[in-house]
């Protein structure tokens, strides 16, 4: 029986778009979906609904989930295409995956359906919500997105109070880019490396967990004098003994100031819904 708590997991960058073989970070969701054949919705609308996302998709899920798509773009929604009652429908599933690609354009193209609000009620309802890159920023209240090339600020659902940057390591700018913005103004927030999946629990940071070795994810807050970066504990979900061992959570990274801010975290403030 599914959780009736919150539950969404923000993949810095992964899944089935981005490794061959499946992913470990696509099993993870997919147990906590708590069904032995899940119903697993796609919502690629930020690839302005690519025919071939939608079938790399369908590869990865169709043989163990109870799999379909939600298109916003396409008057033919295809096999497995949701046309009518698309609230029923989302409400209806134990995961929705959100695919990646332009955050602003997906947030806007759902702001004109209603999906915004549609996806509040699924995650009230305790429906897994996750999704790599676009479908990791898409829930925070505030993102950075660098898809058309500049850096820009981005004003997500807002199910989760805090701001997110994801391909942290793919793309080193947005590591500086990031820093720069938090510490003019933007909220404190979580950056995630690709293959890293922020797994939270209502409002709250539950676990950290990685389909690579080596990588991370950060807490990132503003300091007195300037931004301090903080590397966060990951669990590795490979294959025992292919994992380096403990993580400690340390700073790695202070601008300006090597202290500590846990002020910016410590308020248990409700999400925007």
């Amino acid at each position: 029986m599914r959780s009736r708590t919150p539950q969404i997991v923000a993949f810095g960058g992964g899944g089935f778009s981005m490794e061959k073989d499946g992913s470990l970070l696509d099993d993870y969701v997919l147990s906590l979906a708590g069904q032995s054949r899940p119903r697993v919705c796609f919502l690629p609308t930020a690839s302005g609904d690519a025919d071939h996302y939608v079938v790399r998709f369908y590869r990865r899920f169709s043989p163990d989930c109870e799999a379909s798509h939600l298109s916003l773009f396409r008057r033919d929604q295809g096999t497995g295409g949701i046309e009518n009652d698309l609230e029923a429908h989302l409400l209806a599933q134990d995961l929705i995956y959100v695919g990646g690609g332009s955050v602003v354009s997906m947030l806007g193209a759902w702001r004109a359906h209603g999906l915004d609000t549609v996806l509040r009620k699924a995650w009230r309802k305790g429906i897994v919500l996750c999704g790599p890159s676009a479908g990791s920023l898409c829930w925070f209240r505030e993102a950075l997105s660098e898809f058309h090339g500049s850096s820009t600020r981005v004003r997500g659902l807002g199910l989760l109070p805090y701001s997110n940057c994801v391909h942290y390591d793919a793309e080193p700018a947005r590591r500086a880019e990031y820093h720069r913005f938090v510490g003019d103004g933007m909220r404190a927030g979580f950056a995630a490396e690709d293959g890293v999946a922020l797994h939270f629990h209502g409002t709250s940071l539950e676990r950290v967990v990685s389909s690579r070795a080596d990588a991370f994810a950060y807490r990132v807050e503003p300091a007195d004098d300037g931004v301090v970066e903080t590397r966060l504990d990951a669990s590795y979900l490979g294959a025992a003994g292919a994992a380096p061992g403990p993580r400690a959570v340390q700073p790695t990274v202070a601008i300006a100031s090597p202290a500590f801010a846990p002020g910016a975290f410590a308020r248990n403030e409700p999400a925007a819904v």
